[in-house]
């Protein structure tokens, strides 16, 4: 014989232990009157890709050098040959 503790989940019987059942075997199954405190499930939120509709692909060739013409034109430094060639 083997005992088994779980809870029931408001669907399902969920144990804690891995169930080592054949099938059609009998259970005995005793519903006691203590009670698990339950954990809140955890959202995962992520902005991963929520920016996607906006995109232009049109401008993803410009990218490459957009810093670097960027600090350029706000430091001086295409004066300065130090970024822009």
């Amino acid at each position: 014989m083997l005992a088994l503790n779980g809870y029931y989940d408001g669907k399902q019987i969920q144990t804690f232990e891995q169930v080592h059942a054949k099938k059609n075997q009998k259970l005995i199954i005793t519903v006691l009157d203590e009670f698990i405190e339950e954990k809140p499930q955890k959202t995962s939120i992520s902005a991963r890709g929520s920016l996607s509709k906006y995109a232009n692909p049109n401008l993803w060739t410009k990218e490459k050098s957009a810093w670097k013409e960027m600090a350029g034109k706000k430091l001086g430094l295409c004066r300065l040959h130090i970024i822009c060639i």
